[in-house]
């Protein structure tokens, strides 16, 4: 971990490149210093100007008084490596690096980029950037930046700490937060990670007193690893993370390669992993201003429902469609909450969630508490949404005064949002700031209030039991690709089922295993270099007798040879034919950069061509895994469709959680396929019939 004080809290700078040419990045560095009354040294440096205003000019760097805190490199990028020495020579701490043309643009950038991470590693120097748009401490009132920022400083308690690998979102978050009235501790823009990446100001918000939310825009994690363990202490610390991470589709994936000179990582085996870990992820720039804003500013999310107090029938039924297609829960209102409810409602309101207040309210304004009081009691309402009609002005404050006594003076401990429904209405913003005070978020609209609780709802709901399984270590793993009758062998270690069978090197064994198991039997070719057997005839299905499986035996090595000539099988495996089931696919993977993650989801055409899997982390619990093979698109299957029986659910999250098991507990392994799993009604079991494993040995 850096020290990264001599950046974000220095007590002198340096700017490398000063110019009085306004508009110019050394101007602008020097204009926002001056703006924010930095009370420290500063240094200029320009070999052709003796002052640049009423302060005097170095002409080198070389000049420079030993043992600067940070130096602002307001220079183009060819100059960047050589001032960097320079500044090292002067035993300068930290430096921000604006110019592009690094990693991003082509070898020789990337050789530059590397230099610069050689500098900062030889001589313990924090570096921001290359191609990044520098920081700005809100707390210390320090700018180390060349967009002209106005002179701010948080006030009251810890606000929103900024971590951007783009500072142009970087300065379009801090705006959005800003005009949401939120306070911002520092927006930092880090660029091309040359020296310290996010990783490293996270740890460091962290820790920082004045931080209570850290909001992420993140092209790649250059260790996610670190990230995920930062993620884990964040929480410990009582901060949430907000992430937005571009990265959905191959396109945007190229383009973060061509902006940040990153390669981008699998964005689906990212949202596993960080949201497991308790980070809040976004899918748009508003949506991350609008988590970031009830995390900041709200109480508390804990596990539950979302209640929803409305003035329309018609808005009541807009609501229940948007809330089923998000997966945002509106618990039914039963027992104490809907007999106080009853007991405070006229007879022509029903009790309901969401709940039609009507235009009650507008000739009995005390309705809204008396609404209000139960719901927030609720021990199942997480949240409450109360979602207004506002007209006008005079409308408005017929509504928000009598909810601003209410929420005044029943001070919930929930998060309560106020979602207005009539975007443009004329509402007076004294009245935004006075819910605001409160703790109470303003929204424009529903829509925006209900998708942000969404995400945020996400983590609070987290099963965070013990995995079902410990982890099995596999013993005495081969290298590269295993065929399947060594990986079932393998793998029966963690008591994942599979057909009864056995491996046999000639017509004589395989009698002997059919003898065993009895017929009808299926023949699998088994070789590492022949992984899909049925492209090459390799599969001979139901074979019912001795006569039978000597024909198929001769079939299938006809059907490899003519497939693959020259190729030499193993042997063949003998197991016995399965009674039809309904198919599933299970999958698991190391990934090189996240780590261990399993792949879940329908079989057949459902998971090739429909697409219908979860990827999911290995350390759920057994109840955790059903609710992850619930979400899935066919899940109404499992239940029974069209009076066939109810799955055997259970008996397949068994077989997940014992794959989990054994990919955390043997690293080596770099992919499992399960394909197809066949589960049978309800307590009758799963069993896998096929099992691909690759790995990079013991």
């Amino acid at each position: 971990m850096p020290d990264l004080s001599r950046l974000l809290t220095p007590r002198s700078v340096a700017i490398v490149g000063a110019s009085p040419t306004p508009g110019s990045l050394g101007a602008s560095v020097l204009a926002n210093l001056e703006r924010y009354g930095f009370a420290g040294d500063i240094h200029l440096i320009n070999p052709k100007r003796d002052t640049i205003g009423d302060r005097p000019c170095l002409k080198s760097i070389a000049d420079l008084p030993e043992g600067v805190d940070a130096a602002v490199l307001a220079i183009p990028g060819g100059g960047a490596v050589e001032a960097l020495r320079a500044l090292a020579a002067r035993g300068v701490g930290a430096a921000v690096i604006f110019a592009a043309g690094f990693a991003e643009g082509g070898e020789e950038g990337l050789a530059a980029q590397a230099e610069v991470g050689r500098i900062a590693a030889e001589h313990g120097m924090v570096i921001e950037g290359p191609n990044c748009l520098g920081l700005v401490n809100y707390v210390d009132g320090i700018p180390l930046t060349f967009v002209e920022t106005p002179a701010m400083q948080l006030e009251g308690g810890p606000g929103i700490g900024i971590v951007s690998q783009s500072g142009a979102m970087a300065v379009v978050l801090g705006t959005m937060l800003m005009g949401k009235d939120l306070p911002v501790s520092v927006t930092i823009s880090t660029g091309n990670e040359a020296a310290t990446g996010v990783e490293d100001y996270v740890e460091y918000l962290i820790g920082a007193d004045h931080t209570r939310v850290i909001a992420m825009i993140v092209e790649q994690f250059r260790d996610p690893a670190r990230f995920l363990a930062l993620v884990a202490k964040a929480e410990a610390a009582g901060k949430t993370i907000v992430l937005l991470h571009p990265g959905k589709s191959s396109a945007a994936r190229e383009s973060a390669a061509t902006h940040t000179g990153a390669m981008a990582g699998d964005w689906d085996v990212m949202r596993a992993k960080v949201e497991r870990a308790g980070v809040v992820l976004a899918d748009s720039l508003e949506e991350l201003g609008d988590i970031t804003d009830i995390a900041a500013r709200a109480q508390p999310l804990g596990a539950g429902g979302t209640a929803v107090l409305a003035e329309s029938g018609a808005f009541k039924a807009l609501t229940l469609d948007l809330c089923e297609s998000i997966a945002l829960a509106l618990p039914a209102l039963g027992g104490a909450t809907h007999e106080r409810l009853r007991a405070v409602l006229p007879d022509f309101i029903p009790v309901s969630n969401p709940m039609d207040l009507t235009a009650q309210a507008l000739v009995d304004p005390e309705l809204y508490r008396r609404t209000l009081e139960p719901l927030l009691d609720d021990p199942a309402i997480a949240a409450v949404v109360l979602a207004i009609i506002q007209t006008d002005p005079a409308t408005s404050a017929r509504k928000f005064l009598p909810i601003i006594e209410a929420l005044g003076a029943l001070q919930p401990e929930k998060p309560v949002l106020f979602a207005g429904l009539d975007e443009g209405a004329g509402v007076p913003p004294d009245y935004v700031a006075q819910l605001r005070a409160l703790g109470v978020p303003y929204f424009p609209t529903a829509d925006r209030a209900f998708r942000a609780l969404r995400q945020l709802t996400r983590r609070a709901d987290r099963d965070l039991a013990a995995p079902a399984t410990p982890p099995v270590a596999l013993q005495d793993l081969p290298l590269g690709i295993v065929p399947e009758y060594r990986a079932k062998q393998m793998l029966a270690q963690a008591d994942i089922a599979f057909p009864a069978g056995g491996f046999a090197a000639s017509i004589e064994q395989a009698r002997e295993v059919a003898a065993r198991i009895g017929y009808p039997v299926v023949l699998k070719a088994q070789s590492a270099a022949l992984s899909h057997k049925s492209d090459a005839g390799g599969v001979i299905l139901n074979l019912a007798d001795d006569d039978a499986l000597a024909a198929g035996w001769e079939r299938l090595y006809a059907n490899v040879a003519a497939y693959a000539p020259g190729m030499v099988l193993d042997g063949v495996l003998v197991e016995a034919m399965g009674a039809r089931g309904t198919e599933l696919i299970v999958g698991a993977r190391n990934d090189p950069d996240w780590g261990p993650v399993i792949l879940i989801g329908m079989g057949g055409v459902q998971a090739e061509l429909l697409k219908d899997v979860r990827l999911i982390t290995p350390d759920l619990s057994q109840s955790a895994i059903v609710a992850e093979l619930r979400k899935l698109k066919s899940a109404a299957l499992f239940d029974g469709f069209r009076g066939s029986p109810p799955l055997d659910l259970d008996a397949v999250a068994a077989l997940v959680a014992r794959l989990g098991a054994v990919l955390t507990g043997t690293p080596g392994i770099r992919e499992v396929d399960l394909n197809p799993v066949i589960v049978y009604p309800q307590g009758m079991g799963a069993i896998a019939l096929d099992a691909l494993m690759q790995t990079d040995g013991a």
